[in-house]
């Protein structure tokens, strides 16, 4: 009874995060709320493609000459921890976060009212600023600070609102357009000006993150279905613009009223999965060239010193990766703020645990906790997990104090140690007199005047700018081997875009992308590992994927036991089973002659893996079969005798030469 009135009061009151001035829109995040509004569901969106060149384009942005940049163009593509371009040179995403289309109205009154706007500031369901300045001078303040990217927020209901822009005064032009197609603008003079755009999906409906605000998952307040046909819909809509080359594709998940989300679990909540299947639509049915950045868990749990609860942000990742079906495309990302912690939501008052936040870290703790948090990802090589990681929201008010102004100078030394991409949130926000919202970058007065982080009496300056022009690794990349981890528990991870979707009709199929091939298995928990070690993309163009489902082999390799191996000549890309039991293997025909030495590989009783723990845990918790970087796969072998219930017992390795 003690332990439901305190969930009561926890729910009824404790919800709340600290209400901010000027964090991200959802920097104080953690909190959970009803999912009771969204977009206008199945309506039909405006237009097509739209061509950054072409007639009813975007305004134009002038010639911003920015001193300290160039232009940034995809397709961007990433290698091990870094993001590169075509040539293979590193390009590190230094960004800022222009919000505004995903809304600032607190969701009561009217939304035109200062009063009902985060900290006051109006953004007329537009980039914020568009009231007090062109757009051709905010993007050229954005290029004069030394920023090469824009992450730039959007609703759901920005699509299908049709509702008239309005108040842009000092941007007439687009009055009376939708938000869409001032969206469209600002994207294409963006651009237009050589800033690259990442598109971040922040919240379901127009109005400011977060809390309880009906926007804690990305199918709140609409189906999942929904969520991801929008995102189809804008990466077609910008697909013949290079300069627009990621998808960030939802802000902080985080708890509702009732419900947490998890990463893996196979139900309605699970972020993994939901992000997965956007990304490998994204990349299938709209724009292969686009990165697709994932933030991980915001937040699980009852934030209350009775309950658990915490931050696990990218912890999962180590166990549970993401495999898209185009390799090279995927960033994680993570937000940090000085006022958050690891198990500490933001809130002050009302809502607040015990827990520590970043601010109350020594630097050494802080540096470990985003390390775990989020860090690792990119710091740990040859891993299946081992990605970019883009801080995309971190940020600091002009006026703060004490441990808040501390933690700022860390925070900027551990992006420039760890050399992370990164965003800073805000880059626009509103002043008068050099009073109001000192969050941003840039600030703007009614009259167009502007205060800057580099003023002289800006303190966040200095640590702004060494963060700026820190180098961090530049030029080519070194090559580096791949590794992508399937995982098939509650779903098909079916990465293979030259494969037939349903190669095995009823069993649960997992296939590694088209440019890797399958390395290892695991006895249970329908995992695999798939690499291009070695030899890179080896499948033979031009020809098709086979399925086997009955014994053929050359030698016996596994005495007993019942053994599907490829045909000579080529190599495993996937495998299916029926409930745990094996059912086929999906083999591709090698570009080059594959007659290696073969050996044999037993998981049922341990692991049988490489002592140098390449390509990473796979398989938590079950044991593993893993070949050679210098070998692939060519059969797998099981049994239904002794109760072995036809598990995948034996792994068929053999040399690459």
């Amino acid at each position: 009874m003690r332990a439901t009135a305190a969930l009561l009061l926890t729910v009824g009151l404790l919800i709340a995060p600290a209400v901010q001035l000027a964090p991200a829109a959802g920097a104080a995040p953690g909190g959970f709320g009803s999912s009771d509004s969204g977009s206008s569901s199945g309506s039909v969106k405006p237009g097509g493609p739209v061509d950054p060149g072409g007639p009813g384009g975007p305004v134009d942005p002038g010639n911003p000459g920015g001193p300290v940049t160039g232009n940034l163009r995809g397709p961007l593509s990433t290698s091990g921890r870094y993001i590169v371009d075509a040539s293979g040179n590193r390009v590190k995403l230094k960004s800022g976060n222009w919000h505004g289309s995903s809304g600032t109205w607190n969701g009561s009154g009217d939304d035109d009212d200062p009063a009902n706007n985060n900290a006051g500031e109006v953004g007329h369901r537009a980039p914020l600023g568009l009231d007090r300045v062109p757009m051709e001078t905010i993007i050229h303040d954005f290029k004069a600070l030394g920023l090469n990217s824009i992450r730039l927020p959007f609703s759901n209901q920005m699509i299908d609102d049709s509702r008239p822009v309005q108040g842009l005064t000092a941007n007439p032009g687009l009055n009376g357009l939708t938000p869409l197609q001032v969206f469209d603008n600002a994207v294409h003079a963006l651009t237009g000006a050589g800033l690259a755009v990442i598109l971040n999906n922040h919240t379901t409906s127009s109005k400011w993150c977060c809390g309880l605000d009906g926007n804690e998952f990305w199918n709140s307040g609409q189906s999942t279905d929904e969520w991801v046909n929008d995102w189809v819909f804008l990466a077609e809509r910008y697909k013949n613009d290079p300069g627009v080359v990621g998808a960030d594709l939802r802000n902080e998940v985080r708890r509702t009223t009732w419900h947490d989300p998890n990463w893996g679990w196979g139900d309605n909540q699970d972020w993994e999965a939901a992000s997965e299947l956007a990304g490998n639509r994204i990349l299938k049915d709209a724009n292969p060239n686009l990165l697709i950045m994932i933030e991980g868990l915001n937040w699980q749990g009852i934030p209350s010193d009775l309950f658990p609860h915490e931050r696990p942000i990218l912890k999962p990742v180590r166990t549970i990766s993401t495999t898209l079906v185009r390799s090279h495309k995927l960033v994680y990302a993570a937000h940090f703020y000085g006022f958050i912690g690891p198990n500490h939501t933001g809130a002050s008052g009302m809502g607040e645990t015990k827990d520590p936040r970043f601010r109350d870290m020594s630097r050494e703790d802080q540096f470990r906790a985003m390390d775990e948090l989020a860090g690792y990802v990119a710091t740990t090589p040859d891993q299946h997990f081992t990605a970019p990681v883009w801080i995309s929201e971190f940020g600091i008010g002009k006026g703060a104090e004490g441990k808040d102004k501390d933690w700022f100078p860390n925070m900027v030394d551990y992006l420039i140690d760890r050399d992370l991409d990164f965003a800073y949130w805000p880059i626009v926000g509103f002043q008068k007199d050099d009073k109001g919202n000192d969050w941003g970058l840039l600030r703007y007065d009614t009259d167009g005047s502007r205060r800057s982080v580099f003023d002289a009496d800006d303190w966040r300056g200095p640590h702004v700018r060494r963060l700026l022009s820190a180098g961090g690794m530049t030029g080519q990349t070194d090559p580096v081997r791949s590794w992508s981890m399937l995982y098939g528990q509650h779903r098909d991870d079916n990465a293979s875009l030259r494969a037939a979707d349903d190669w095995d009709p009823g069993a649960r199929k997992l296939a590694c992308p088209d440019d890797q091939r399958m390395v290892g298995i695991a006895s249970g928990g329908k995992r695999g590992l798939c690499t291009d070690a070695t030899e890179g993309d080896l499948w033979r163009p031009g020809t098709e994927a086979t399925v086997v489902t009955k014994e053929q082999v050359t030698t016996d390799w596994a005495t007993g036991f019942t053994k599907y191996q490829c045909s000579e000549g080529q190599f495993m890309i996937g495998y299916s089973l029926r409930g745990d039991a094996m059912s086929a293997i999906l083999c591709a025909p090698g570009r080059i002659p594959l007659a290696g030495a073969g050996r044999t590989l037993w998981d049922d009783h341990q692991d049988t893996r490489p002592a140098s723990g390449e390509g990473g845990d796979y398989a938590h918790n079950f044991r593993k079969a893993q070949c050679d970087a210098d070998e692939y796969a060519a059969g797998i072998a099981f049994s239904h005798n002794d109760r072995r219930g036809g598990h995948p017992d034996a792994l068929y390795c053999r040399s690459l030469r």
